[in-house]
């Protein structure tokens, strides 16, 4: 595809084109395909249009159905990889994107109403963590990059970690995947709305990027039904690439989420949530956090 429309490494991996400088490694467990992607080249990442680093994904089909108990599992998963992309020391920032008056936008917001702030406590065993919502661009007139460039230089944590929601190329990823990448974040441009940059380059300290696909192009709705209507008559790869044919003119596009994202938003923001508290704060069981997020 020539317009990827996905925040997602994964998706962006699967063009039929070569991968050279670029590793993938896909394993199941226990329902869920995860994935990591490592993209090692500079050609790849201009080719991939994804910045160079790690990209890990967990995808599960019943994500939005899950029972809080069973989506402890899928945090503890995502708590590990926090730890492998953050130092083991110092003080955590957590950042959490997106428009909170618009449900479908308000992962980040909500991520942060349930992080554990320990950051004006000083007690022995408590990683120091702080945690806002810097809001977007058209309510404070102050872009969300300007914003943690700020805060960077006047808390100067050792990490930062950036929650936003992300735009997905499939719609079957839709609030059934965790993306989380040591390359930062460039606010809103799954759905080409391109903003600064919030990156270790940009700020001079490690970012890491935590994120679930929460909308999906109108386009490609059309292209999957498409592809199921001529797969019938043409085959797989061929009803593929005519679908993409008869979509890819579509310039002015909506953005579909799905039906019912008020309570899909808060379940997965409460698990996202208690991911990363259990990153930053080991010594306290699954239980006990899932007990602070509100």
């Amino acid at each position: 595809m020539n317009d990827f429309r996905t925040d997602l490494a994964m998706e962006r991996t699967a063009v039929p084109e070569g991968l050279n400088g670029v590793t993938v490694d896909t394993q199941e467990r226990d329902g869920a395909e995860i994935t990591w992607v490592r993209i090692e080249s500079a050609s790849a990442s201009a080719r991939l249009g994804k910045p160079q680093g790690c990209y890990w994904t967990l995808t599960h089909p019943r994500m939005p159905l899950m029972l809080p108990e069973e989506r402890m599992s899928i945090a503890a998963e995502a708590a590990q990889v926090l730890r492998i992309l953050l130092p083991p020391e110092g003080d955590i920032m957590v950042l959490g994107l997106g428009n909170r008056r618009m449900t479908s936008d308000a992962l980040g917001d909500r991520v942060v109403s349930g992080i554990m702030v320990t950051r004006h406590m000083k007690e022995k065993g408590l990683r120091s963590v702080c945690a806002m919502s810097p809001g977007v661009l058209g309510v404070t007139g102050v872009e969300s990059a300007e914003l943690a460039l700020g805060l960077t230089k006047q808390l100067r944590p050792a990490a930062i970690i950036v929650v936003d929601a992300l735009a997905a190329m499939e719609t079957s990823r839709i609030c059934t995947t965790i993306q989380i990448t040591d390359t930062g974040i460039h606010p809103g441009s799954g759905v080409g709305n391109h903003r600064k940059g919030i990156t270790a380059e940009s700020l001079s300290v490690p970012v890491v990027a935590v994120g679930i696909p929460m909308v999906v192009y109108a386009s490609t709705i059309v292209r999957d039904a498409l592809e199921k209507i001529m797969a019938k008559e043409a085959g797989g790869e061929d009803a593929h690439l005519m679908a993409e044919k008869l979509t890819a003119s579509i310039q002015d596009d909506l953005v579909v989420t799905p039906r019912g994202i008020d309570e899909l938003v808060q379940s997965l923001a409460d698990m996202l949530a208690l991911a990363i508290n259990h990153a930053l704060q080991p010594d306290f069981t699954m239980e006990e956090l899932s007990r602070c997020l509100h």
